[in-house]
């Protein structure tokens, strides 16, 4: 016999606490991602009305109405804050409390399964919103309160695991960045002008077939666009180990390039730039790319970004570039970390995403038994 249900509604209650006094301040606002964390906002916070910003406090739960069905949702432990009032927050009462661990709440909340439940109620509406009422109105099979823990502690081993293992690879990119800030008190700076080649390359015969778009996250990507991939022969060739770059600055905000790291070339846009090394010996230019992808460069780029209309960083303004340029072992050593660090945090994906699938099998599991 399957387990009884309860209406969700009986054990939560909603919280609608505001910062109206202006008690918390800009220092205190974070928001909730698909991942199921709270983080800090992304835009700029300066001078925002933060009366309406609703106060969060140890053991709510937090999710985005517009956005529940991606899995927007989180759960407090790491002390005050407060969210955008487009926010819904709730606990759980004395009665849920008694009934309901909220960690094994949240992982019901976080599984693909529930995320579909909201779709199938949002459908149709012109505006989906999963508000507190909808939640309120879902049925909820509950296990004991004692079995629930024990799925819970899986999952809490696990999450810690992933969290230790996370924290190992964000001290791997401290080492790397501060080996490249350590370069610029102990090497003079030189212009790249004189370590980089413009490569001017054409797809002419029409054979590379490989078409990518330069991304503002440093990396290339498969392009949108509707491309002829029998027309390519103006696009320019990037080959392993080369560097193309985007010239405008105004859209992205940032100086959209990309290394070549694969063992085949690509195309891109015949208006982007793309330049190699002069000699690898004395410049890699993967290490290059890692100096190009710090934040201090991306304002860099965008201060030396000339005209009104459209703001352009052109070959000229990459040549005349200075950075520290060490020894090519000592850049060959940055650049190895920099390859560990970014095949761990590929693994922390992998966990992560482990971790996430591992929802629904605990779920089923507390229910089963």
């Amino acid at each position: 016999m399957g387990l009884k249900k309860y209406k969700l509604g009986e054990y939560i209650e909603r919280s609608t606490a505001n910062n109206h006094s202006l008690k918390y301040k800009e220092d205190m606002i974070v928001g909730v991602t698909s991942d199921g964390v709270f983080s800090s906002p992304k835009g700029n916070v300066d001078g925002v009305d933060l009366k309406p910003y609703k106060i969060v406090d140890n053991g709510d739960f937090v999710y985005n109405p517009s956005r529940f069905d991606l899995g927007s949702i989180a759960y407090r432990t790491e002390g005050l804050c407060i969210v955008s009032h487009l926010y819904q927050i709730f606990h759980l009462n004395d009665k849920g409390k008694e009934k309901i661990d909220p960690i094994w709440l949240f992982i019901y909340l976080r599984r693909n399964e529930f995320r579909r439940e909201v779709t199938f109620r949002n459908f149709g509406s012109q505006r989906p919103e999963f508000n507190f009422n909808d939640l309120s109105d879902i049925d909820l099979p509950l296990p004991s309160i004692e079995l629930q823990r024990k799925y819970v502690d899986v999952y809490l081993s696990l999450q810690n695991n992933l969290a230790a293992y996370q924290s190992k690879v964000d001290d791997l990119k401290l080492v790397c960045d501060g080996y490249i800030e350590d370069l610029k008190r102990k090497v003079p700076s030189k212009k790249i002008g004189d370590y980089i080649l413009e490569s001017n390359v054409k797809n002419s015969d029409n054979k590379i077939k490989e078409v990518r778009s330069v991304s503002v996250t440093k990396e290339f990507k498969l392009t949108n666009a509707k491309v002829n991939k029998n027309e390519l022969s103006n696009y320019l060739v990037v080959r392993p180990k080369e560097i193309a770059f985007v010239q405008t600055t105004g859209n992205e905000k940032v100086l959209a390039f990309a290394y070549n790291d694969q063992d085949y070339p690509v195309v891109v846009s015949s208006v982007d730039k793309v330049f190699k090394s002069k000699d690898e010996s004395a410049l890699d230019l993967q290490f290059l790319s890692l100096y190009l992808s710090r934040k201090e460069f991306d304002r860099y780029a965008r201060f030396n970004s000339w005209g009104s209309a459209r703001e352009v960083f052109t070959m000229d303004d990459m040549n005349d570039v200075a950075i520290p340029i060490p020894d090519i072992s000592v850049q060959r050593e940055i650049v190895n970390i920099h390859k560990c660090y970014i095949e761990r945090q590929r693994i922390a994906s992998q966990l992560k995403e482990q971790l996430n699938n591992l929802c629904p099998i605990l779920i089923k599991g507390s229910l089963q038994n």
